[in-house]
């Protein structure tokens, strides 16, 4: 539903959550008007004068929807411009903002906040509850629900894209009927699951290579990137690390510690024969790799089984 004024201001960096935002004001005015027309312009590139040619009416008397992407890289100009117009918007037009938060351009979006924007988050999501609460959310919207366990086995065998999140979702709703259950999960990722980066991660940090690198080979032979194979190691470091010295169930940790009950229980599990001198080298393992993988390393398949093997080692 679209603000009082016409104005939506889409506040975050996560560019799925934003574009679906805009693409919601979109397919809203179209239902009102199929021939309305949309704008799309970059805040850094436009000018004062464009966007008044941008917002102004239409000669056959439609209305439009104008789009401003990235308003933190807007000049002052801009922004004034912006403002300006929001303090007397056009009924005819509806103008969505596309701002990245943060502190870069905040006195546009606290302005448009302030003149009546209709605000919409679209931060990164990093916290697990709240990736579990995404794919929950994405399955009611598709006409399904599962709990947190459905929630939580389809994160694990996907991964944390939200894309590829949603993707699974639409494609779990269809295949089962909108029953998606923990069981259905496994069976429709069993194959895929047994490739994932969680997998290899699982092996090293519980000190067993051969599991490992045999894991790892077997996921690059059928195309899977390096750059997710190393999140899944520095997720699995950084996991024990998290919950070493704690006591409590994983329900008691889950949201001081930022992860779901489930991962405070595997980690507190694996923690199981780590020393703090051997954490320190794991991390220090996981950051050379990242260096590596995301630098343009020669050979990153050999950086991954490096790692791998100094992780394994670093267990007690």
């Amino acid at each position: 539903m679209a603000a009082a004024n016409g104005i939506r201001l889409v506040l975050g960096d996560e560019e799925l959550l934003a574009e679906r935002a805009v693409a919601d004001v979109v397919a809203d005015a179209r239902d009102t008007d199929p021939s309305i027309q949309t704008h799309r312009a970059e805040a850094g590139d436009l000018t004062p004068g464009e966007l008044l040619t941008l917002i102004s009416p239409t000669l056959f008397g439609g209305g439009s929807v104008v789009v401003v992407n990235s308003a933190q890289d807007a000049k002052k100009d801009l922004s004034a411009a912006l403002l300006d117009y929001a303090a007397s918007p056009d009924p005819g037009v509806r103008l969505v903002v596309v701002h990245a938060g943060g502190a870069k351009g905040k006195a546009l979006a606290d302005g448009l906040r302030k003149a009546g924007a209709e605000v919409v988050a679209a931060s990164k999501i990093k916290r697990a509850n709240e990736r579990v609460a995404f794919v929950k959310e994405e399955l009611r919207r598709l006409g399904a629900r599962a709990g947190n366990p459905a929630a939580e086995a389809i994160i694990t065998a996907v991964g944390h894209d939200l894309r590829e999140l949603a993707s699974a979702c639409s494609q779990l709703v269809a295949d089962t009927g909108g029953k998606v259950t923990v069981e259905e999960v496994n069976k429709y990722y069993r194959g895929r699951a047994e490739v994932t980066g969680f997998a290899v991660a699982d092996a090293a940090v519980t000190g067993n290579t051969g599991e490992a690198l045999s894991g790892l080979r077997w996921a690059m032979s059928v195309g899977m990137d390096a750059v997710p194979l190393a999140d899944a190691l520095a997720t699995g470091v950084r996991n024990i690390a998290k919950v070493a010295g704690t006591r409590g169930s994983g329900y008691q940790l889950a949201s001081s510690l930022g992860m779901a009950p489930w991962q405070v229980d595997k980690a507190q599990q694996q923690a199981r024969g780590w020393s703090p001198d051997g954490l320190v080298t794991a991390m220090r393992a996981t950051a050379d790799l990242n260096a590596a993988v995301k630098g343009g390393a020669e050979d990153r398949g050999y950086a991954l089984e490096r790692a791998i093997m100094t992780i394994a080692a670093a267990r007690g």
